[in-house]
């Protein structure tokens, strides 16, 4: 087999792999409104050949899961994904992930161009979702490609999925998964820079109500203010965060600064400036390691909390009211011996004649649940960059996302392996 020719098919394409991208970025697929970039998928697959299965999520269907943690109520009209191209037979299967939904563009002011743009300039497309992960779904669809116009045939299935609801827990990806599809592996191109990341944090949204004491803001002194009280609470997760870190020695978290941030994200107290605020809503996000449980994690959250009232008696008989809400990102891991992450690193190999960053993910994907739901081994690995994505001015360099497509076409050869199998 001419892997040279694979290659230079591929680098061959970067027109038409822009006005692909472009297409994609172009449809604002934020949540609730991902059908029209679905469309653009499914005309793609189509073209491809797959074997299509297009459905609405049905929250009956999934909503006694374990790993369902969903608050939108309905799903009509923005359906998930899959594609498949049956293997010849006897070799192993893939999952192609990718997710459709992107984060809402925010202050349009903070971008230079039209946010939707899809503009494309000096190798570069501009645009949100362009490497949050829409490019990286275009480095999947070029490889699968790359084989098709080669007449390379593989021994396993090819399963191509474009999942909604990824930014806000998981809910295509999980869908997808009790649907029955499975495989032997899976790879997810998320914006990694080219780094493999065969282990991803996982995370949860809590929720803190902290108790104060109306007053007059004249009289203060007669009240509890829940502001000061929150500045007590917020150090104690700092502390926690600090504790939980500090016994972090996995060598793939080396050059991140904090693995598994506590970060608070929104704080509301007080309707008056004049009165002293009784209550205090802090709500925030606690990562989980690769090889941490949901349940561990939260265990540790509750016994801090309970452990305020030795920093401050207040807080005996008004404790902290803890709720778990919104989305969460299951953690994933996967052994260094793995056969799955000898083939990516040999794949990479033929494509950049070194060895590749191996490394751990500081963010949730979709891949905790393909790996603990699924017990499938998941490796996350795409072009863009974690700096570019969810920030004004979003964009992906278009020759990472032919590199990435190269490293995923080898890869799918060496892992489900090429049929020497002659139709009749």
């Amino acid at each position: 087999m001419d892997n040279n020719a694979v290659k230079q098919w591929i680098h061959s394409q970067e027109t038409q792999a822009v006005r692909l991208l472009q297409k994609l970025v172009q449809e604002k697929s934020v949540r609730g409104n991902e059908s029209k970039a679905q469309a653009v998928i499914v005309e793609k697959c189509r073209e491809l050949g797959m074997e299509l299965d297009i459905w609405e999520v049905e929250k009956k269907e999934i909503a006694n899961h374990p790993f369902f943690r969903c608050d939108r109520e309905e799903f009509q009209g923005n359906p998930n994904v899959v594609g498949v191209i049956k293997g010849k037979g006897g070799g192993r299967s893939i999952i192609l992930n990718g997710h459709i939904d992107v984060v809402p563009e925010g202050d349009e002011s903070a971008w230079n161009i039209d946010p939707y743009s899809g503009e494309y300039l000096n190798g570069k497309v501009f645009g949100r979702g362009s490497t949050d992960m829409k490019g990286g779904t275009v480095a999947l669809l070029l490889a699968v490609e790359a084989l098709r116009e080669n007449g390379i045939e593989l021994k396993g299935d090819i399963i191509f999925q474009s999942v909604i609801e990824e930014e806000s827990g998981g809910t295509g990806t999980l869908a997808a998964l009790v649907r029955g599809y499975t495989a032997d592996a899976a790879i997810i191109p998320e914006p990694t820079n080219l780094k493999m990341f065969p282990k991803q944090q996982g995370s949860m949204w809590f929720r803190l109500s902290i108790k104060g004491k109306q007053a007059h803001g004249g009289t203060r002194y007669e009240g509890v203010n829940a502001i000061e009280k929150a500045v007590i609470v917020l150090k104690a997760l700092q502390e926690l965060e600090q504790k939980r870190n500090e016994k972090v020695a996995d060598p793939l978290y080396r050059s991140i600064p904090i693995p598994f941030p506590i970060n608070v994200g929104k704080i509301e107290s007080g309707k008056w400036p004049s009165s002293v605020p009784d209550l205090a809503v802090v709500e925030g996000r606690i990562g989980v390691g690769p090889d941490e449980t949901m349940e561990e994690v939260g265990k540790q959250l509750e016994s801090c909390l309970k452990k305020l009232s030795d920093y401050d008696n207040w807080f005996e008989h008004h404790p902290v009211l803890l709720e778990w809400f919104g989305g969460r990102w299951q953690p994933g891991s996967l052994e260094p011996d793995h056969p799955f992450l000898d083939v990516m690193e040999d794949a990479y190999q033929d494509v950049f004649g070194s060895d590749p960053v191996i490394e751990a993910s500081p963010w949730g994907t979709d891949g905790g649940i393909l790996s603990k739901g699924g017990n499938i081994p998941v490796i996350v690995f795409g072009p863009g960059t974690t700096e570019a994505a969810h920030d004004a001015n979003e964009y992906i360099e278009v020759p990472k996302i032919l590199l990435a497509a190269e490293v995923i076409a080898s890869a799918l050869i060496k892992w489900c392996e090429v049929s020497d199998a002659i139709d009749q």
